[in-house]
């Protein structure tokens, strides 16, 4: 019978344990899943066994440990987006693009084994104190992170997600301030189209901007807008697809066609006044000027054109904006003081701001909120429920006004 092995203080040692003369250092030596002799080491037995103990519960677990001690968080996550065959390819684009900019030289470099529910809180936290990242970018790399470390689970590399409960933990605390896009008030709203109708060097902005104004389409939505799209007769707008502009896997900022990725994008939308003139008065002025000659992923007869006979890039349009109300704002103070009256400003804002404005309005005046969901397109009816009751807070506000300039009771 063989001699059992003891360490410095007379303990036997168990089957793969031992213990080095140089240092005293505890080994144990095993064989991982693939069959591949690992080493573990401990400055005492206890602390040893504990570890076995662990090694033991995880491979029965079907845990391949050392792989959860090896891989990182970025291959675990190229190998997440090796498995989405069904993602759009300016959506991958958009998650790659995310991802190597904010987390894959830091964050990402971690041993995904070794990352735990407070070090993902404290990155988030690290990017919104100290980087001054916004809320909704905290929300699109957790949108990554998230399912990358839940296919870690699947996949029997960890144990448990270590990204789940943080957002929650994170949106109740002081740090978190989404910040909320404010519509334009009917007086800012009517100041901007009227000085840009006013105006020689901006007035060629105004059937682009009544239209965006005037339907609630997003931007992508209205740039790939093709005069086959409009029902004259109906008067309706045919949204069936979208055109954007991003940065592709070339490095490239390409123009592209998009399909609504829900069913509730895909719809039809009321041409009011305003929008059917616009769409003729754009019409004449390109029977002068020249129609859009672009090709996009093989459609053409583009409505808006910009100088070139191109497609628009939302950037020029957000920077046109800019331009006019800040122009307007300039003028309007100056005004103002001649007529010894509150100027009124326009604040910043952009394409988006437009969309959200249009519901607002829209809200003001329709009760019935699935009828404003269905024009909008949102997907979720929350959406439309919280710009709602922002419409019917300012109408509330403004109908308490009224009420006390009407009767003198105080």
């Amino acid at each position: 019978m063989a001699k059992a092995r003891k360490d410095n203080k007379g303990r036997a040692l168990r089957r793969g344990e031992s213990q080095r003369k140089s240092d005293k250092r505890y080994i144990y030596q095993y064989k991982d899943p693939n069959g591949t002799r690992r080493v573990i080491y401990a400055v005492d037995l206890l602390e040893l066994r504990e570890k076995e103990k662990k090694i033991v519960r995880d491979q029965l677990d079907g845990l391949d440990t050392y792989v959860s001690g090896k891989a990182t968080l970025n291959t675990v996550f190229d190998r997440y987006m090796a498995t989405k065959y069904d993602l759009k390819p300016q959506t991958r684009v958009s998650y790659k693009y995310m991802y190597d900019h904010f987390v894959r030289d830091n964050f990402g470099k971690r041993y995904i084994g070794d990352i735990k529910y407070s070090d993902v809180k404290l990155y988030y936290y690290h990017l919104i104190n100290e980087k001054g990242f916004k809320p909704v970018t905290i929300d699109n790399i957790h949108t990554l992170l998230h399912p990358t470390f839940r296919m870690a689970v699947r996949d029997g590399i960890i144990r448990v997600n270590p990204s789940e409960g943080v957002m929650a933990e994170i949106k109740r605390s002081n740090s978190w301030d989404r910040g909320t896009r404010h519509a334009l008030t009917r007086e800012q709203q009517k100041a901007f189209m009227e000085y840009t109708a006013n105006s020689p060097l901006y007035n060629h902005w105004l059937p682009l901007f009544t239209v965006l104004f005037g339907t609630g389409c997003r931007i992508g939505e209205v740039i790939g807008l093709r005069w086959d799209d409009l029902d004259y007769e109906k008067r309706q707008i045919s949204i069936n697809h979208a055109v954007i502009y991003r940065i592709m896997e070339n490095g490239k900022a390409e123009f592209h066609v998009s399909t609504p990725k829900t069913k509730a994008g895909k719809r039809t939308v009321p041409m009011m006044d305003a929008v059917y003139q616009a769409f003729r008065d754009e019409y004449e002025a390109q029977k002068e000027r020249g129609f859009n000659i672009e090709v996009c992923d093989g459609m053409s007869g583009f409505i808006f054109a910009n100088r070139n006979g191109g497609l628009h890039n939302p950037s020029t349009i957000n920077r046109a904006i800019r331009r006019i109300y800040e122009s307007h704002n300039a003028e309007e103070i100056v005004k103002a003081k001649k007529e010894k009256r509150a100027p009124i400003l326009i604040p910043h804002f952009s394409c988006h701001h437009m969309r959200h404005t249009f519901c607002t309005r829209l809200c003001e005046v329709e009760e019935n909120i699935k009828v404003a969901q269905d024009i909008m397109g949102h997907a979720d009816i929350g959406t439309t429920l919280n710009i709602y009751a922002e419409a019917n807070d300012e109408a509330k506000l403004q109908a308490v006004n009224s009420m006390q300039k009407k009767f003198d009771i105080f």
